[in-house]
C-alpha cells in the first residue's frame, strides 16, 4: 500500500484528502489490516500538536474493541443480528442435546468430535489430574472466613503455576509451547488436563472452606459434574452420589458457558497469554477478568434485582423505573447479541428440569412476569433488550442451593475450556505468537518544564487531586499520637 494499485474488487481504496493520495488496502475475509493505515502520512500542520505523530502514519481508533478483530480464529462464531452461537460449526443447541461438557470441550480445544476412544483419553486425563498436592489445603485455608470464592479462584490458580516449572517458558525457554513439535504439544496438553481437571477441585475447595468443612479428594467413577458435585457436598455418607438431575443440569450449563469468542475475560487471557507467560497466570487473569459485574457477576446481579422487585405485582412499577433510569434491568440485551441469546432458550428448558426435583424457585413468577411485561414493551422491544442466559441461570444456581457470590464461580469452571482452548491456538498460530502492544490516542499536555516545588501551584478539582480518606480506630489514634520520624506536614 502506499500508491494506487491496479483496481481489485477485493480491496478498499481511500482517499487523503490532506494530500491527495489515493491508497489501495487489500480486504481479506471481510477484514482490512489495521497496520495499512499506518502508510497514510502526511505532514503535520505548523499549528498541529506533534504528539499527534501525523507523519508517522493514522492509527486507528476503537474505544472498547467495538469492531477491531485482533487475531483470526477457527473456534466460535457468533452471529449478534441472528442469535447464532456455534462450537467449531457445531450449533449450540445441537451440542446442548447430545454432548457433554467434556465432548464439546475436545471439540473446542482440539477442533473435532472426539471418536470413543480419543474422548475416553481425554476424560481420563483431565479426571486424573483433579487432585490437589496437599499445600494447597494450607494454601486455601490462609483466606478470611468470609473470602469471596471469586478471589480465592482466581489467587488459586496462580498459585497452581508455582508447583510446575516444567510449564513456565520464563524457566524452559521462550519456545516452550510455540514450537508445535511432539514433545512441546504434550507439555502443552499436560497443562490443559491439569487446568480441566484443576478446576472443579479449587471451586471445591473455595465452597468448602467457606462453609468450616474439610476437603474431599476427587471421587472415581463419577462424571466431570458428578464429581464436582461430590466435592462440594460429601460429608462421609456412604455410597454418595449427586442428584442425576443436578449433575445432566450443571453439565449442560458448563457445556454453554465454555466459550463465547472474545469476550473480555478470553481477551484477557490472550493479552496476558501474548508475553508467553505460563498458561496459569493467564488463567488467573481470565478469572478476575471474569469476576467483575459487567461479566461474570451478571446472574449474580439479576437474583438481586428480582429480590428487590418482590412480587410480581411490583413488575410494572419497577418497568417504568427502568424506562426513567432510576433502576438497572439485569439480564436482558448482549453486547453481541441484538436479538434473543440461542444460549437462554436451552437455559429455560433446563430450568424447568431442575424445578421439578428442587421445587419452583419463590423468584420464579416474579421473573416470569418480568420476562412477559419486557417481551410485550415497546421501549424494550426497540431497543432488543432480550432475555440472555444470565436471566435463567441464575434462578437455577439459587434452586440447586449455591450462594450468590459462588454464582460467578460456576460461570468460571466451564469458561476455563474456552480460555484454553484460544490460548492454545493463538501459541499454535502461523508466525509465532506477538505480543499484544495496542496504541493509544495520546491527548495529554504537550512538552513542560519541570517546576520545583516551592513555586507550584495548587491544582484543584475532583479529578486532578487524591481524595482524603477518614481514618478510624488503630489508624486513627497514631495519628494522634506522637514519635521519632512522624510526618509533620
Amino acid at each position: 500500500m502506499g500508491r494506487p494499485t491496479e483496481s481489485n474488487q477485493d480491496s478498499l481504496t481511500v482517499r487523503d484528502n490532506r494530500t491527495g493520495k489515493t491508497y489501495t488496502i487489500p480486504i481479506v475475509d471481510n477484514a482490512v489490516p489495521a497496520t495499512a493505515f499506518k502508510e497514510i502520512k502526511a505532514p503535520r500542520k505548523p499549528d498541529e500538536r506533534e504528539e499527534n505523530e501525523t507523519e508517522k502514519g493514522l492509527r486507528v481508533q476503537d474505544k472498547g474493541f467495538l469492531n477491531t478483530a485482533v487475531i483470526r480464529s477457527e473456534i466460535t462464531y457468533i452471529d449478534g443480528e441472528a442469535g447464532v452461537l456455534r462450537y467449531r460449526g457445531y450449533p449450540i443447541e445441537q451440542l446442548a442435546l447430545h454432548s457433554s461438557h467434556l465432548e464439546s470441550a475436545y471439540l473446542l480445544i482440539y477442533g473435532s468430535l472426539p471418536t470413543r476412544e480419543q474422548h475416553l483419553h481425554f476424560e481420563t486425563e483431565v479426571m486424573r489430574h483433579g487432585n490437589m498436592h496437599v499445600d494447597s489445603e494450607e494454601f486455601f485455608r490462609s483466606f478470611r472466613y468470609d473470602a469471596h470464592p471469586m478471589s480465592m479462584l482466581t489467587s488459586a490458580f496462580a498459585m497452581l503455576g508455582s508447583f510446575y516449572s516444567e510449564a513456565n517458558p520464563s524457566l524452559q525457554g521462550q519456545k516452550l509451547y510455540t514450537n508445535g513439535d511432539k514433545e512441546s504439544l504434550a507439555t502443552m496438553d499436560r497443562q490443559i488436563y491439569r487446568l480441566i481437571g484443576k478446576a472443579t477441585t479449587l471451586a471445591a475447595m473455595a465452597y468448602r472452606v467457606r462453609q468450616g468443612r474439610e476437603f474431599v479428594t476427587p471421587p472415581v467413577g463419577l462424571s466431570y459434574t458428578g464429581s464436582f458435585l461430590y466435592q462440594m457436598d460429601h460429608l462421609g455418607e456412604e455410597d454418595y452420589k449427586p442428584n442425576p438431575v443436578l449433575e445432566k443440569a450443571l453439565d449442560v450449563l458448563f457445556l454453554i458457558h465454555a466459550d463465547h469468542e472474545l469476550n473480555a475475560s478470553c481477551t484477557t487471557v490472550l493479552q496476558t497469554g501474548s508475553s508467553l507467560v505460563d498458561p496459569y497466570s493467564a488463567i488467573a487473569a481470565g478469572c478476575a477478568s471474569l469476576y467483575g459485574p459487567l461479566h461474570g457477576g451478571a446472574n449474580e446481579a439479576v437474583i438481586r434485582m428480582l429480590v428487590s422487585i418482590g412480587s410480581p405485582e411490583n413488575v410494572p412499577a419497577f418497568i417504568e423505573a427502568v424506562k426513567r433510569r432510576e433502576k438497572t434491568l439485569s439480564g436482558f440485551g448482549h453486547r453481541v447479541y441484538k436479538t434473543s441469546d440461542p444460549r437462554s432458550f436451552i437455559v429455560r428448558k433446563t430450568a424447568d428440569e431442575v424445578f421439578k426435583v428442587t421445587g419452583r424457585d419463590a423468584l420464579l413468577e416474579t421473573a416470569m412476569a418480568l420476562h412477559d411485561a419486557a417481551m410485550k414493551d415497546e421501549y424494550f422491544i426497540k431497543r432488543k433488550l432480550a432475555p440472555n442466559v444470565d436471566f435463567w441461570s441464575g434462578l437455577i444456581y439459587r434452586a440447586m442451593g449455591f450462594p450468590m457470590d459462588f454464582f460467578p464461580v460456576l460461570f468460571a469452571v466451564p469458561r476455563v475450556v474456552g480460555w484454553l482452548a484460544h490460548w492454545r491456538q493463538m501459541m499454535l498460530q502461523d508466525g509465532g505468537v506477538k505480543i499484544w502492544r495496542p496504541r493509544q490516542v495520546y491527548v495529554g499536555a504537550g512538552k513542560r518544564e519541570y517546576v520545583p516545588i516551592e513555586k507550584r501551584g495548587p491544582v484543584q478539582g475532583l479529578k486532578e487531586t487524591p481524595s482524603a480518606v477518614e481514618h478510624g480506630g488503630i489508624t486513627k489514634r497514631t495519628m494522634l499520637a506522637s514519635f521519632k520520624g512522624k510526618s509533620r506536614l
